[in-house]
């Protein structure tokens, strides 16, 4: 059983992930931004915590992920707007990373996506480029942070039905449901040698606790 905390506790993978947490018996505090959605959390297992992280400093987020086991970050400012995209996707999630290293919480795991990183090729005149450049910047800080860090970096994501099954690599022109995205997140916080991974995958045909721990 471990304490985790889970930034961006509101999200649609966050609220799939949240329940297979609770029910093997972590402890899951979700950080959410609206105080409206704190029931929404609640529901599944989790422990709702109202904080802004795009406004918080590193010493505020180390108190905030102290006393944790673990650090998984969700959340995102969902595109659109390129300065909210830069303060939350790069910014705070920089921040929130310095702050595990301030407060002695190795583990951490980030939620990417498949083809995230300093080589995206994603042109500056693209709308998906604020998010491209934050993410990279984020995952690269993350990996030379001395944490115990694993990078979680999904294809395209649906609504469909869980399958339990994925591959891992490939193109990436394959989705995968975001059920699914969040059981390899519970997979991976269950997984020691997914320490210093970037696993990119889609939907397949492999276990996900297999592929995970065979990646």
């Amino acid at each position: 059983m471990s304490r985790i905390l889970l930034i961006g506790g509101h999200g649609k993978v966050a609220l799939l992930l949240e329940p297979i947490l609770a029910e093997r018996g972590d402890t899951v505090t979700a950080v959410i931004r609206n105080r409206d959605h704190e029931d929404d959390v609640a529901s599944t297992g989790a422990t709702p915590l109202v904080a802004d992280v795009q406004s918080f400093d590193t010493d505020q987020l180390a108190n905030l992920v102290s006393g944790n086991d673990a650090v998984v970050w969700a959340a995102g400012a969902g595109g659109g707007d390129p300065e909210r995209t830069w303060a939350v996707d790069r910014d705070a999630a920089i921040r929130s990373i310095d702050a595990a290293v301030a407060a002695g919480v190795k583990r951490y795991v980030m939620v990417s996506y498949f083809g995230a990183g300093m080589d995206h090729g994603v042109p500056e005149d693209d709308s998906f480029y604020a998010y491209a450049e934050a993410k990279a910047e984020a995952d690269q800080h993350l990996r030379e942070s001395g944490l115990d860090w694993t990078i979680v970096a999904p294809s395209a994501l649906t609504l469909d039905e869980p399958t339990g099954a994925i591959a891992v690599g490939g193109s990436g022109k394959e989705s995968v449901a975001r059920a699914d995205v969040a059981a390899v997140i519970a997979a991976v916080l269950a997984e020691p040698s997914t320490v210093g991974r970037m696993i990119e995958f889609t939907s397949g045909q492999t276990p996900i606790a297999e592929a995970v721990a065979a990646s």
